[in-house]
């Protein structure tokens, strides 16, 4: 599928970025493009990989024009760039929405314009009922991909999808890399709320995702992986056990725009969702602006379904947790393994 094929990857300098980046340079690609605004994460990168696939493009999601520089000869895009801390979000909520939702209309637009074979969103637990500046801001760009994606039509020559993923264990955002910092330096680890859950899912399993996306995806189509899930006690207990430390654990009270539980899939959307075995598929609902049937054809199954969350999931104890965690190779290394 990918043999001498183009792929962009937007937000490629992240830790999401770095390991599609890594997956895809085991494929018979022809060029891979780096599409990000720092110039300093893309010449370390640079200097790591020296790898003459690797093609660097500096610029803006924000800025149309730079996309489009980018762009112009590709197959597939991979679109991961987005501010994606959510205390961050909360204080600047309109740098939010400009990343989050104008900046993936702008890759979208250039897309279709560019006829890319396949492009891929990044989107988020968060997105589902969302309660925080940063949810809100990838639920609105899940429909904006979906609203581009059904005005395209099935006889396009772009697929739209989006994959939506819980917690990628020690990605940006995560809060292993954060406990495992304070466990070197001696420090209690900070727990907002012992009972909190997070799904729980390793880059390799969230590159899988993007792969299975890009092999069967239809236009509109959102993919969520089945995920185990931890409460942050329990995750935070296995890395003070893993990494024999003393450290205690501290709790510190809930921060900005924080859920007890983390949501995948809503009750709305199972009615629709196709059970793939290791994966949802949620199709587009591509009925028009007809508000008669919108209105008289109801879901009479939605009252006996549940949500998808990371309550109601699989449930890691502590030795589950330690397991999962060990196929991170940070930890591997630390902890000589």
């Amino acid at each position: 599928m990918f043999k001498d094929k183009i792929l962009l990857i937007t937000g490629g300098t992240g830790s999401f970025g770095n390991a599609v980046l890594s997956r895809f340079l085991k494929t018979g690609i022809k060029e891979i493009r780096i599409f990000s605004r720092d110039e300093k994460k893309q010449d370390d990168m640079r200097h790591r990989l020296q790898n003459p696939k690797v093609k660097f493009y500096i610029g803006d999601v924000r800025d149309k024009r730079s996309v489009d520089v980018a762009v112009n000869g590709v197959d597939y895009i991979f679109h991961a760039a987005a501010l994606k801390q959510v205390p961050s979000c909360e204080f600047f909520p309109m740098e939010a929405f400009k990343t989050n939702i104008i900046g993936a209309g702008n890759v979208l637009d250039s897309a279709v314009e560019h006829e890319v074979k396949r492009i891929i969103l990044l989107s988020t637990d968060k997105a589902v009922y969302p309660i925080n500046a940063m949810g809100l801001s990838k639920a609105m760009m899940e429909k904006v991909m979906v609203a581009k994606a059904r005005s395209l039509g099935d006889k396009s020559k772009t697929v739209i999808c989006g994959t939506r993923y819980g917690n990628v264990m020690a990605s940006r955002g995560s809060v292993i890399p954060l406990f495992i910092e304070q466990i070197k330096a001696g420090k209690d680890l900070t727990v907002t709320d012992p009972h909190m859950t997070r799904f729980m899912m390793t880059l390799e399993d969230a590159v899988d995702l993007v792969l299975f996306a890009y092999e069967n995806g239809r236009n509109g189509d959102v993919f969520i992986q089945k995920s185990p899930a931890s409460t942050i006690h329990d995750l935070a207990k296995a890395l003070i056990e893993l990494y024999n430390s003393k450290s205690k654990i501290k709790i510190i009270g809930t921060r900005h725009g924080e859920k007890l539980y983390e949501t995948l899939v809503n009750r709305e959307e199972m009615a629709k969702a196709t059970d793939m075995g290791h994966y949802f598929r949620v199709s587009a609902d591509n009925r028009s602006l007809n508000y008669e049937s919108y209105f008289s054809e109801g879901q009479k199954k939605l009252s006996v379904l549940e949500d998808y969350h990371s309550h109601n999931t699989e449930r890691l104890d502590v030795e589950g947790t330690k397991r999962l965690l060990m196929k991170l190779d940070m930890i591997r290394q630390d902890i000589g393994q």
